[in-house]
Order: C-alpha cells, then structure tokens, then sequence
C-alpha cells in the first residue's frame, strides 16, 4: 500500500485478552502484542492514508470456544463476564471487520473495537 501510494484499512484480529489476563499468559501477551502493533503501525501510517485497527472479540460462538461451551462451570464462568449473557456469532466480527473496512470508519485508526457482549462494562 506505501510503495504504491494507495490509502486503506489495516484490520488486525486481537481479542479481549489484550486487555484481560488469562492464565497461562501467552495468549493474552500475544493479543496485548497484536494491539500494541496495531497502534503503532496507525501512527506510523497515518499520513499515508492507511488507517490501522484491531478487532478483540469476547466469546464468540466458534471451534475455539467449544471446550468452554462444553464444560458447564467454564459455559457459566463466560456467561457470567458478559452482560449480554450470550456468545457473540461469527457473522458479528465480521459486521466490525466490514464496518473497519469501510469509509463509514474513516476517522478511525489506531483503535481496538470490542464486539464482546458488554465484557468491559461491568
């Protein structure tokens, strides 16, 4: 996109856990890694006109999740940090990926959007 002087979108795929810590640490120190590029690479970018976000999903109803929604305690542990009570679809990250994608978000760079059922608000 620089070398050929094209403006654009960015969007990287983090999750909530760049902002919450889960055992094991890996995760979510590669997530934190994930928004930290991103912010720098919307700094770097932004008077090229490349704009630059992440998406940081909560639970969304997917493969990865399957071992949580199939262990009752682990089903009612994630309900439990969302206040909307539900895992998030698929279909609803991508709605934020075409939503980052679009011109309608043109002000937006350097920004982590969280389609996460409310996760941070409580």
């Amino acid at each position: 996109m620089v070398a050929n002087r094209r403006a654009g979108s960015i969007i990287n795929l983090a999750s909530v856990a760049a902002k919450v810590p889960l055992p094991g640490g890996a995760y979510s120190v590669s997530k934190a890694g994930v928004w930290m590029l991103t912010k720098v690479l919307a700094l770097e970018l932004a008077t090229t006109g490349i704009r630059v976000n992440a998406i940081g999903p909560g639970f969304i109803e997917t493969p990865m999740t399957e071992m949580i929604r199939g262990d009752e305690a682990r089903n009612q542990w994630a309900l439990g940090m969302t206040p909307t009570g539900r895992y998030g679809q698929p279909e609803e990250i991508a709605s934020t990926a075409l939503f980052l994608a679009s011109d309608e978000s043109s002000y937006f760079t350097g920004e982590i959007l969280h389609p996460a059922g409310g996760l941070f608000t409580g």
